[in-house]
């Protein structure tokens, strides 16, 4: 069963899926709110934990940064290991003056400069986009504990370090923030014909420049996190889903 990059057995992932980027806050994640937590892969300390959370079995594994990290690691997750739902559960920077340090939003969309579409080969323009019915179990959940949530578009970019200082031009087309994964997550959701949702935490602002350090940004995103595992709860309500036996490599 085991991958290159994930040495599980089978059956050790729960249906639904939580990844943050950072391995630090999947441990913080398990061990403060899931019971049981089982550590099931620690491949590159990629950790990856099971345990329960209100008697429902969930799993919360890190993704590393980038498309091409998330790109291989939810699609063994959903192709090798009978994932259905990922919820990624990260940081992101606010392009919108309408959001604040850890102000929790929702991607319904995930605008990006990767191209990680282009496998597909296509002719024309892929939108990657949420599940609907997770992020509808989401913004309820968000209204369920008091979590203020928008929701709009995210740009997945591929640059941190952007040379042409061109992020903030996706503002004005109504972006709300800036991560790194979403839209490889949502390619891959597609493409395998299983369920994804994109939930981030503004850990800084490129409107007014303030940021929250690292340590913050591991330990402080609790309504997100939140937010995530009642829709994990939720989720189960859905129905499974099988492996579409795609390879996107071809």
């Amino acid at each position: 069963m085991a991958t290159p990059h994930n040495s599980a057995e089978a059956g050790a992932f729960a249906k639904t899926v939580l990844m943050p980027g950072d391995p630090l806050r999947a441990k913080l994640i398990a061990e403060t709110f899931l019971t049981d937590a089982k550590l099931v892969n620690n491949v590159r300390g990629i950790q990856g934990y099971t345990g329960t959370y209100k008697d429902t079995p969930v799993s919360v594994m890190a993704s590393g940064m980038g498309c091409p990290s998330i790109g291989i690691y939810s699609y063994e997750l959903f192709t090798m290991y009978g994932v259905d739902n990922i919820i990624r559960i990260g940081s992101a920077g606010a392009i919108s003056a309408d959001l604040k340090l850890r102000d929790v939003v929702a991607g319904i969309g995930a605008c990006t400069n990767s191209n990680f579409v282009n496998q597909y080969r296509l002719p024309g323009t892929f939108a990657p986009t949420a599940n609907y019915d997770l992020l509808a179990m989401a913004v309820e959940a968000a209204g369920e504990i008091g979590v203020r949530m928008p929701v709009g578009n995210l740009l997945s970019s591929d640059v941190f370090y952007d040379a042409s200082s061109s992020t903030m031009e996706w503002a004005k087309m109504g972006c709300l923030a800036v991560e790194m994964e979403a839209a490889a997550l949502y390619c891959n959701a597609a493409y395998t014909h299983k369920r994804a949702l994109a939930i981030c935490s503004i850990s800084d602002s490129l409107v007014t420049g303030e940021e929250l350090n690292a340590e913050e940004r591991q330990n402080s995103f609790t309504n997100m996190m939140k937010v995530a595992l009642e829709v994990a709860v939720k989720a189960t309500k859905l129905p499974e889903l099988k492996a579409a036996g795609t390879d996107a490599t071809k």
